[in-house]
């Protein structure tokens, strides 16, 4: 029986390992990696660096592990190291609620990953080993300021091959929130884009730089705010016409123009007061924020009470606007391997390019946090993982 009960362990021990097969860079297996990871929430101090974080593993057919050549950093990278959304991602980690409190550290961030997949599960089919991929990292996963990442096939697509890794690790993140914000929510595709009048509240930040740039290749006229300084710099991106918020107030020379098919909302704050009158009434128009309180809602309530304050309050402001004849939504992240795939065609054809506004070495990567949380950004602080990438690409 003693013999029997050890044979039994040791199969299912052989099972387990080829279920949650690691990488091997050579003839052992790796079981840690090179990270930056946190171990509480907190201000710039709580980062560590660690060579010893754990390495990933394939735990479903349809996942890869991407070898990290850059990582790109977004104000959400900031605001989760303080904690912010911590109780809706722990819920998504977790929805069973099986794992104590805080067993989300050692949290790696970063949400933006360039690199090659090094290793495929056995229903992986779009992709192999070697293939070179970007792809936007949901919050609730760990992220890519570390060597290796694991994520899921239809969370990846291949790189744009006429950008650097640097470079195509500034787009992934920006480009799938304005991709479900203008497309998922708005309504807004190639074919019905033309001539629409679209005005970008925020237009200098990431999300803004990218949705100029797309909109203005599906023919759309794209109104902007900005800061005077940051005119020149959209304007070069395809933005028709830009409104100064340092001058005074926007609301009253917005007023002036035309009315609106389509508001996109980076900035919140009383925006949504006087914004929905710059609509085109009973056209089918439509706001659509990104600056939702539906985090902070569940972080101070918790996830019941949290999610219900969150319903009602979207439901009075939609049922308010409708009987106005426009539209009030909200938008948000949502990963999309397949947005990539026809933002990358865009990219090659020219339509788009990456903003990177600095770059840092893996050593800095606290000096990169330094720099989002400053703000007044024009374009994208990114990190290079792997110096060696775009060389080691260059050989595939």
């Amino acid at each position: 029986v003693l013999t029997r009960q050890v044979c039994v362990k040791k199969r299912l021990a052989v099972l387990f390992h080829r279920q949650c097969r690691l990488f091997s860079t050579s003839s052992r297996a790796r079981t840690i990696m090179p990270a930056w990871v946190i171990d509480k929430y907190g201000s710039n101090d709580v980062l560590r660096f660690t060579k010893n974080a754990s390495f990933p593993v394939i735990n479903y057919p349809n996942e890869v592990i991407v070898k990290v050549f850059a990582a790109g950093l977004n104000p959400l990278d900031v605001s989760m190291r303080g904690g912010y959304g911590a109780a809706s991602l722990s819920m998504m980690r977790d929805p069973l609620s099986i794992k104590q409190s805080g067993s989300e550290f050692p949290l790696i961030l970063g949400r933006d990953v360039s690199g090659v997949i090094m290793e495929c599960g056995l229903d992986v089919k779009y992709f192999r080993e070697r293939d070179e991929v970007w792809a936007a990292i949901p919050p609730w996963k760990q992220g890519s300021l570390a060597e290796f990442v694991v994520l899921s096939g239809n969370e990846v697509s291949h790189k744009p091959k006429s950008l650097s890794h640097t470079e195509a690790a500034a787009i992934p993140y920006v480009a799938t929130t304005a991709w479900s914000a203008l497309v998922n929510t708005g309504g807004i595709k190639k074919d019905n884009c033309a001539k629409k009048r679209i005005l970008i509240l925020g237009g200098s930040g990431g999300v803004g730089t990218f949705a100029i740039q797309m909109l203005k290749a599906w023919g759309a006229h794209v109104t902007v705010t900005c800061s005077q300084n940051a005119e020149l710099f959209v304007r070069e991106l395809g933005a028709d016409h830009v409104v100064d918020y340092t001058a005074g107030p926007v609301e009253e020379p917005l007023s002036m123009l035309e009315k609106f098919d389509l508001i996109l909302d980076n900035v919140g704050g009383g925006t949504e007061h006087w914004a929905l009158d710059l609509l085109k009434p009973w056209t089918g128009a439509k706001y659509v924020t990104l600056v939702t309180p539906f985090l902070q809602n569940t972080d101070r309530l918790g996830i019941a009470d949290g999610m219900m304050k969150t319903a009602a309050t979207v439901s009075t402001k939609v049922i308010k606007h409708l009987v106005k004849g426009v539209h009030y939504r909200w938008g948000f992240f949502a990963p999309s391997g397949v947005a990539l795939d026809e933002i990358r065609e865009m990219v090659d054809a020219g339509q788009i390019r990456p903003v990177v506004e600095e770059t840092f070495n893996f050593s800095q990567v606290p000096q990169a946090f330094e720099k989002v949380e400053k703000g007044h950004a024009r374009g994208k602080t990114v990190v290079q993982i792997s110096k060696g990438g775009d060389d080691f690409a260059a050989q595939l």
